[in-house]
This record gives C-alpha cells, structure tokens and sequence, in this order.
C-alpha cells in the first residue's frame, strides 16, 4: 500500500513540475524563413540565433533554414507547421500567415499605411498587442515585430501610372486571396506562387511582374529577370513576427525565455534599421542603385496615388468587414494619431 501511495505521489509531483523540468533541450533548434542572408529578413534570422547561441551559451542553437524549406517552399503552410511542432520557431510574414489567421490581413489592405510612422503606429500600439493575443490563442508565442518592408509593384512590360496600365499584365503576388482582390480589381492577371518558383517564372515570360519591396528587388537582383520597370506605391507593407513554437517555448527555463525574448527584440530593431536604411529621404539611396541598373523608377504623384486608392476601395471595404471592422478602426485611428 505505501508503495502505490508513493508512486502516486511522484506522479503527482512530476505533472506539477514545470515543463522546462521534463523536457530536454534540443541539440538544434529549427528556425524557418521565406528568404535568406543576402536579404533583411533572413539577416535578422541570423543576428537572433547568434545572439542567443551567445547568450545561452549554446543551450539553444538556432539553424536557420530559408526558403520555407521545412514545408517544401511553401510559405503557406508555415503556420501551421509551427503550430505542429515541424518548425521550432519563424520570423513570418503578415502576409504569409494571413490565411491561418484573418486578423493578420489587415496589413494587406490596399494603401492603409501612408508612411513608416503608419507601420510603426500599428506594431508598437494598441493594435500590435491585439494581433499578439490573437497569435497566442493560435497556439504560438510571438515575441517581437520586424519588417520585410513596402511592396512596390515591377514589370517588364511597361510603365504603370494609372490602373488602367495594369490591365491584362500577369503579376506573380503571394498565396493570399486578398492580394487576388486587388489586384484583379485593376485588371490585371495575378497568379499565386512561390517566391522560388517566381524567379524563374519571372526570367522565362511566363509572368510579367511581381510586387515587393525593392530590399528584395536589390537583394534578388531582379532588373536581370526582365523587371525594368518599377512603380513606388507603398499599397501595403508586410511586417514580420518573431514567434516560437509553444510546446519548445515552455520547454525551457524562464531565463532562457527571457534571453530569447530580448534577443528576438533586439534583432527586430535591427531588421527595421537595415530595411529602412536607403529608403527614406526626397531622392532615396535604394532607389538611385536601382535607377543605377537602366530601370525605370516611377514615383507617382498624389493624384496618382488617389486614383489606385479609388479603384481598389471596394477591395478595402469587402475585407474590412473580414479582418473585423472594430480591429481595422483602431488600425485607422491609430494611423490617424501617429506622430509624422
């Protein structure tokens, strides 16, 4: 009898132990990015597991594994692959991870941020603490924003100034019905695809153009893909999440959490510093090296811009009341409030 009472107390003893207690680190940990080191993104994938490999000294080691390649290329399905425990943790897109989670459509609505200080209203205000309570009860725990940047739209076919230049050219645009909406609104062609399948796409004609930000552009080297035409628009920007399976997170010690967490801090900070640098300023740096490569570079005017905002109204409206009205007129508020 005393030895049924003691195992039963053990058993009692073992489920109330924390679960950093009964869980093993990993030798390795896996950490998922759409692009790699010659880009911002995958930089700060970088600079995260190497400030945490210090810091924990070696207790958690990141491998970085680029190109989604964890869910074999498809950026779709990253979500849910963390969430499964098939990848440790992610530096995600918005954009990304929009089908899993509908709030994160917000950001893809057609010309809701105007400015830097737009973005920076939403991920360090009211509305960035929103979408992290939203990641939490997913199942997944977000620990810090970053930036792949604004999209800007390329082509190799032609300038585009006004909506009606966009019509019947085929743009490769990300898995997300929203960006289909839009733009299908301005009669284009959109085709989902893979950013590795868009390259080659890009490079045989079997599409026309793509939108992202120029980091990419430059980093990608796209002007050798057929993309000599480039229009700044800033139709929607893509933030990115720092995020850590739950199951891995609550395997370790409050410390090592806490290491993480300010790592993932910190890497964002830098990730926003190094996609920023050359985009601001009346005749950015970015955008003179692209200029440098024989492309063309259109800056639409503000009448310009209004005209796109006009056609691509309806797609606004339709997925305001998706994304859920009250979330996006704290977003409106909050942008209308920043400090320029």
């Amino acid at each position: 009898m005393k030895t049924r009472h003691l195992i039963a107390a053990l058993a009692i003893a073992a489920a109330a132990m924390p679960a950093f207690a009964q869980t093993k680190y990993q030798n390795e940990y896996r950490l998922s990015t759409v692009v790699g080191t010659a880009f911002p993104w995958g930089k700060a994938g970088e600079r995260w597991g190497e400030i945490v490999r210090q810091k924990t000294n070696g207790r958690i080691n990141m491998k970085l594994y680029p190109g989604v390649s964890l869910v074999a290329g498809d950026q779709t399905r990253e979500f849910t692959a963390i969430r499964q425990g098939v990848i440790d943790m992610a530096i995600g897109s918005t954009i990304n991870w929009s089908p899993q989670i509908k709030e994160l459509n917000l950001f893809s609505l057609p010309f809701l941020m105007p400015d830097y200080a737009a973005i920076d209203a939403l991920t360090k205000g009211p509305v960035g603490k929103d979408i992290f309570a939203r990641l939490e009860r997913a199942g997944v725990v977000p620990l810090a924003w970053g930036e792949n940047g604004f999209r800007e739209v390329t082509n190799s076919k032609r300038e585009l100034r006004k909506p009606e230049d966009f019509k019947g050219l085929k743009f490769r645009v990300v898995g997300s019905p929203l960006f289909l909406d839009t733009f299908s609104a301005l009669g284009a062609n959109p085709t989902q695809m893979s950013w590795a399948d868009a390259q080659p796409a890009l490079a045989s004609g079997a599409v026309d153009g793509q939108e992202n930000p120029l980091t990419i552009f430059t980093a990608a080297k796209l002007h050798t893909v057929g993309q000599k035409n480039v229009t700044l628009w800033g139709y929607v920007a893509d933030p990115l999440i720092f995020v850590v399976n739950k199951e891995v997170w609550e395997s370790w010690t409050p410390a090592d959490r806490k290491i993480v967490r300010e790592a993932a801090i910190e890497a964002g900070k830098y990730n926003l510093q190094i996609a920023r640098e050359g985009m601001t300023g009346a005749d950015p740096a970015v955008v003179k090296s692209i200029e440098g490569m024989g492309v063309k570079v259109v800056k639409l005017t503000p009448q310009e811009r209004a005209a796109f905002v006009k056609t691509t109204k309806p797609v606004y409206d339709k997925w305001a009341k998706q994304i859920g009205p009250e979330l996006v007129k704290k977003a409106e508020a909050s942008i209308a409030s920043r400090k320029k």
